[in-house]
């Protein structure tokens, strides 16, 4: 295979409050590859975009079936983050985007991070309730 699209979603209700990720990966042909959700305790949105990132970058590491990979998020900010655009100066950011950095550059693929409207990332984001209601 020689690309996959990876749809990440994280959230928390009450902002820190009980937080979840979900990931949809799918074939370059929009088949879904893999869903990943999980509760990941008390956390910001911002942190639970950041380790739905992370999470969705273990898989690719794990797995490698593509030498190119596009991330797509409903987050303007993390996006803009990750792509440089913008700094990170949130403390509890920061390590997180560190480690998304290195993961990016040890893994040797062309990753690229895309910005999608919500309604374009409903399948993460449904994974990501299921995960908070359930918790």
């Amino acid at each position: 295979m020689d690309k996959v699209l990876i749809y990440c979603d994280g959230g928390a209700r009450g902002n820190p409050g009980p937080a979840a990720i979900g990931i949809v990966v799918k074939s370059s042909g929009g088949k879904i590859i893999q869903e990943i959700s999980r509760n990941i305790g008390r956390a910001t949105n911002n942190v639970a975009e950041y380790k739905a990132v992370l999470a969705a970058l273990d898989w690719v590491l794990e797995n490698e079936l593509a030498d190119s990979v596009e991330f797509y998020l409903d987050s303007e900010l993390v996006t803009r983050q990750l792509n440089g655009q913008y700094k990170v100066r949130d403390a509890d950011l920061k390590p997180l985007y560190y480690r998304i950095r290195e993961a990016v550059f040890s893994s040797g693929r062309a990753i690229t991070f895309k910005h999608i409207r919500r309604e374009e990332n409903h399948q993460a984001d449904t994974l990501v309730n299921k995960e908070l209601d359930l918790a």
